[in-house]
């Protein structure tokens, strides 16, 4: 498959502009075929949203951001992408005459992966004149952040398309499950159903509120299946013997009557005034958009730390920062050696970079130093081959000077000036500078050694290195030398 530069996004709802964010932020350009007048404000308020959390959710280094745009006709999104995303209404026919509609303006060769939530594919692409290209991608709520997505392919779909979507979904940070047998529903949202019209049950006979079966979700099994899913907890209970004691002991259960899944209540007015109100009164006033930054907060946090422990979704997570590393090594390129501190990392502030007070937090200032620092290793090519090999610079000082504040969205780039180097060590002068008024915002002080990680402790530069590195060293050392390097805490040294 071609590298994905472009995406086509057939709606702009929920799903739709969740879709577009997770494109922009991983450097493609997203346009977006929607009729409803608000769009432009509304996905333009989902990928502010993605933008925030996305800040908290990695140090990595993402790629220079995307540009999104909406269209009004299904022609304008599909002409001239490299991939297809429909998040159309949930209605069959609508979605078959609508992708016919699209296929016209689209190339023969692209993949067209569908967001439904339990509509067959075989079904949906019955009016496809290429039906071998389309496959069900069913995401989850928020796209830009949940790692699950569904392949699901149809009687015609091709075993490649279903490679080629399962390739992009996963370069884009997601965990791609492949349904094995078409099925209303997948395997996800089947799952969530029985869970769902057990709630109603409850909720119908005043057994419990919402806001009482939330509460027995979020405190209980829910911390549990957010790493090991059902079927591994169920083996765990059943201790050293495994899943089969537990099925001996639990198994029976099964017949008793806990559970009136089969059986569903009526929807009618009573219930849904019922279950409005409860839902009403647990929001507590509190809006969307805010509901939605705490979600996305506390999901960065369980991803956070399932990753610390290398497990589940954080270990998709960490794949995901792997490759976004390795992009930035891979793309460092060869430049022309002069007698001026080298602009390797240029940037803006993001949302979840903020204190308490608006602006940048400290801990920012050094995840920006240690970019550009990282954008020289790989200029050198101490990148992550050579990190692989067992070979690595560790930061050995630091002493970071705060100038002026930088507040969200601000532009900045950061030049990076070698003070010194040799075999062991590299002695580097940084400095952060707002794009639009070249205002010195901080500056930046590291020794770095070199190190044999496999040995632990430190070694010589491989001559591969010192190769790239040398040439620097030279040109940067008629430079004049900043006022401030070698200064002690809140005072100069002196001589």
């Amino acid at each position: 498959m071609g590298e994905i530069k472009r995406v086509g996004l057939l709606g702009g709802g929920v799903i739709g502009g969740a879709w577009a964010a997770r494109a922009v932020l991983n450097g493609m350009d997203a346009v977006v075929c929607d009729n409803d007048p608000e769009a432009e404000r509304k996905v333009g308020e989902v990928i502010e949203n993605a933008r925030r959390a996305w800040s908290m959710l990695t140090i990595a280094p993402l790629p220079t951001p995307g540009t999104w745009r909406i269209v009004r006709t299904l022609e304008e999104a599909a002409d001239g992408a490299d991939f297809i995303q429909e998040s159309l209404p949930e209605r069959e026919d609508l979605k078959i005459r609508l992708l016919a509609q699209a296929e016209t303006a689209m190339r023969p060769n692209v993949v067209i992966g569908s967001s439904t939530s339990g509509l067959r594919p075989s079904r949906l692409q019955s009016g496809l004149r290429n039906p071998e290209r389309f496959v069900v991608g069913h995401p989850f709520n928020p796209v830009y952040l949940m790692p699950l997505v569904e392949i699901c392919g149809g009687e015609k779909t091709s075993a490649e398309t279903k490679e080629r979507a399962a390739a992009f979904y996963r370069s884009i940070g997601m965990h791609p499950l492949h349904v094995r047998k078409e099925i209303d529903g997948f395997i996800a949202d089947r799952l969530m159903e029985a869970l769902w019209r057990e709630a109603l049950w409850l909720v119908k006979d005043d057994i419990a509120t919402t806001d009482e079966i939330d509460d027995a979700m979020r405190f209980g099994p829910g911390l549990r299946w957010a790493f090991m899913g059902t079927m591994l907890i169920y083996r765990i209970a059943g201790g050293e013997p495994g899943m089969r004691h537990f099925m001996a002991q639990f198994g029976p259960s099964l017949k008793w009557p806990w559970t009136k899944l089969m059986d569903v209540p009526e929807l009618d007015d009573t219930l849904l005034d019922k279950l409005v109100a409860q839902s009403d009164a647990q929001a507590a006033g509190v809006g969307i958009r805010e509901y939605e930054r705490i979600r996305d907060s506390c999901l960065v946090s369980i991803f956070q730390g399932l990753k610390a422990n290398d497990y589940g979704a954080g270990r998709t997570l960490a794949g995901y920062e792997k490759s976004l590393w390795q992009a930035q090594g891979n793309g460092a390129v060869a430049i022309e050696v002069k007698a001026e501190p080298l602009q390797l990392y240029e940037g803006r502030v993001e949302p979840g970079w903020l204190d308490y007070n608006g602006h940048m937090n400290e801990s920012r200032y050094l995840q920006v130093f240690s970019t550009a620092s990282d954008g020289l290793l790989a200029l050198i090519g101490a990148d992550t081959d050579y990190v692989a090999r067992g070979h690595s610079f560790y930061t050995a000082e630091t002493h970071i000077m705060h100038l002026a504040e930088m507040r969200a969205n601000t532009p900045f780039f950061v030049t990076t000036q070698i003070l010194g180097a040799d075999e062991k060590r590299l002695h580097v002068w940084q400095t952060i500078f707002r794009t639009e008024d070249g205002a010195v915002v901080a500056t930046g002080e590291h020794m770095y050694l070199h190190v044999n990680a496999k040995a632990g402790r430190a070694a010589p530069m491989l001559p591969e290195v010192r190769e790239k590195l040398d040439p620097i060293v030279a040109a940067h050392a008629g430079l004049p030398r900043p006022e401030n390097a070698g200064r002690a805490i809140g005072m100069k040294r002196k001589a």
